[in-house]
């Protein structure tokens, strides 16, 4: 039999098939700890938990130009870079029925982070609150960054308190290896700034003169010979990544 013939005769419904959606980390800091971007829920399953920026993904639409399209319809942010995190598929994550999500990870500096937040009123900032030292891994909790109740816990939808750590557990993997932490900051930025971001991301103080020593020696950062301005003491020396993502 050809493979025209075989795919004549074919039947697309003799097997069980899950429903796909992406879910969006967008991840940035406020007040020195990691932070997400996250909408309350207005229907079931799940309606009034906090859920990640997500959707189903349409039959003529690839992963990725879901997860733009999430990103440009539910965060108001076009051109960023986003990459696959993991493949969530829990038999029971979804009540409805059986769905995989595929989560993806974005990483906001400060302003892209609070652009998105003014931008779309729907979107409420979330400290992620890491119980966990190293990579040891374990569940997170969402603390309100919203004024008016900082520091309440935020029950949250699916598993999505899972894809929250794992976003924590695989940048902290990647911290010492790679920079990923240049994507939390702005084009120049202070030493100082750079090990706050490193600090945020693993939940430690780091020795100072011992955290520039290794950054300088690595080659990533690129003097820019210009300094901080508008501050009240000495001002330190801007630096910008070699290799800007």
């Amino acid at each position: 039999m050809s493979e025209t013939d075989f795919l004549a005769g074919y039947d697309p419904g003799a097997y069980p098939r899950p429903s796909l959606t992406v879910d969006l980390v967008l991840l940035g800091l406020r007040d020195g700890r990691p932070a997400t971007l996250l909408l309350k829920r207005a229907q079931q399953p799940h309606a009034g938990r906090w859920a990640l920026p997500g959707s189903f993904v349409a039959l003529d639409e690839t992963l990725d130009a879901a997860a733009e399209r999430v990103l440009r319809e539910k965060a108001g942010i076009s051109g960023i870079h986003i990459e696959q995190l993991y493949t969530f598929g829990g038999l029971d994550r979804d009540p409805r029925m059986r769905v995989v999500s595929v989560a993806y990870l974005a990483l906001l500096p400060e302003p892209a982070f609070a652009e998105a937040l003014a931008g779309m009123p729907g979107l409420s900032a979330a400290i992620i609150a890491v119980p966990w030292s190293g990579e040891a891994g374990g569940p997170v909790a969402a603390l309100s960054a919203d004024g008016r109740r900082t520091g309440e816990t935020l029950p949250l939808a699916f598993d999505h308190a899972d894809i929250l750590a794992l976003a924590i557990l695989r940048l902290r993997g990647k911290l010492d290896y790679s920079d990923v932490a240049f994507a939390l900051l702005p084009e120049h930025f202070t030493l100082r700034q750079l090990q706050d971001v490193h600090e945020a991301i693993l939940g430690t103080r780091l020795n100072k003169p011992a955290f520039r020593r290794r950054m300088l020696d690595r080659g990533w950062l690129e003097p820019t010979g210009s300094r901080e301005a508008g501050t009240s003491f000495r001002p330190a020396e801007l630096y910008r990544s070699r290799n800007p993502r």
